[in-house]
């Protein structure tokens, strides 16, 4: 379901929700990505978990968010009601540096965790 009406309320949610360069941060990797969990923003903004969790209950609570658990990880995503908004608000930050190497140091992260787990599989296959 898309956004189809912007009241005065969710656009103060948003607003003080971007009005935080740390939340910016998480909110913009977990659009590019998708979906994110805690432990792969703490790696990458060098955060403590404990900032991230409190980012990620305001980004919550602001109706921004969902999220689901699998075991012990807690993934997050952009609501899909405000995912249209949220992505016109990062154009405007497309050039950001900062924002550019969160998600360059994503996708080393990435690179390097394929090529760990074909390893793995490699020495299994070996055997």
């Amino acid at each position: 379901m898309k956004l189809k009406s912007f009241n005065l309320t969710l656009g103060t949610q948003i607003f003080k929700a971007f009005g935080d360069e740390a939340r910016i941060r998480i909110l913009h990797l977990i659009l590019k990505k998708k979906e994110i969990c805690i432990s792969d923003l703490e790696l990458i903004l060098e955060f403590t978990q404990t900032k991230i969790s409190r980012h990620l209950i305001y980004l919550k609570n602001s109706d921004l968010v969902n999220y689901r658990k699998v075991d012990q990880w807690t993934f997050y995503s952009i609501k899909e009601e405000v995912e249209e908004f949220v992505d016109t608000m990062f154009k405007y930050l497309s050039k950001d540096l900062d924002l550019q190497k969160d998600i360059d140091t994503y996708n080393t992260l990435h690179s390097n965790r394929e090529l760990a787990a074909n390893k793995v599989a490699m020495k299994g296959y070996k055997r």
